[in-house]
């Protein structure tokens, strides 16, 4: 029980890591670094989605399922997009980099629109942590601790940025660096509470967990197209975000297999 909560706190740090870098860095990050550590972060969760959740869901189910063991693995997976496409809806939010609001007209801050944005991203993150330790406590997930902990290092690394992103800008405009190191660490807050949710879902309905898997992948992927690719593609020198992102699902691909 105690490596569960080590892991579903190890994203949690990396987002509360990033937003540190407002107390050592005097300037925000520049577009081309922001370029670079989106298309990682891309990447990362792209092979999170792949190796960590759709795989482990598709083997699951193949026992029971056998040639249908797709159903979950596609139902889930189309869940998670549909998930996150409301929430884009329902939340006002704005792209990372981006001036352009969507979603509903509202007329809150751009800096707290960013702060929705990420913290968007977080929901799925939290929900793949929670969903992969739920089947080491559960069992009959096909799970490893070594895997379970190398989805959380990966994503703890891609909210790495996430959290620099927030806070660097808010202390560029005036606010005090612990203000702004709070708001960043918050927007990383709802990670280990949708991973205990998670759990606690996945401990009622137990033979859901290819679903779950799926869906959490379906989310993150969402996420990967609609905020993350279009960022670190945008202007010029996108070929940055491109490298970055295979590096990404390099790193995160070995992390998942070497300690798999």
């Amino acid at each position: 029980m105690e490596e569960v909560v080590y892991g579903l706190l190890i994203p949690f740090l990396g987002t509360s890591l990033g937003a540190a870098c407002v107390f050592p860095m005097k300037n925000t990050l520049s577009l081309g670094v922001q370029r670079l550590l989106t298309g990682f972060a891309a990447g990362v969760m792209t092979a999170a989605s792949v190796w960590s959740l759709l795989i482990p869901a598709l083997e699951q189910s193949e026992e029971t399922m056998g040639r249908l063991a797709f159903i979950p693995a596609a139902v889930g997976f189309l869940l998670g997009i549909a998930f996150l496409l409301l929430l884009d809806r329902v939340i006002p939010h704005m792209h990372m980099n981006s001036e352009e609001s969507e979603g509903p007209k509202t007329k809150l801050p751009k800096n707290i629109m960013m702060l929705l944005a990420v913290t968007l991203h977080n929901i799925p993150e939290g929900m793949a942590v929670g969903v992969v330790y739920a089947g080491i406590l559960y069992g009959g997930s096909g799970m490893t601790a070594a895997g379970a902990f190398a989805l959380a290092l990966g994503i703890a690394i891609q909210n790495f940025p996430e959290g620099a992103i927030i806070s660097m800008p808010l202390k560029a405009e005036g606010m005090s660096k612990p203000k702004a190191f709070a708001a960043g660490v918050l927007s990383g807050a709802v990670e280990p509470l949708g991973a205990l949710l998670t759990i606690a879902a996945a401990g009622l309905v137990v033979p859901a967990m290819p679903y779950l898997l799926s869906f959490a992948a379906g989310a993150m992927i969402y996420v990967v197209v609609e905020e993350l690719i279009p960022e670190m593609s945008a202007g010029e020198h996108s070929n940055i975000g491109t490298v970055s992102f295979a590096a990404g699902f390099a790193a995160m691909m070995i992390l998942d297999v070497a300690l798999g």
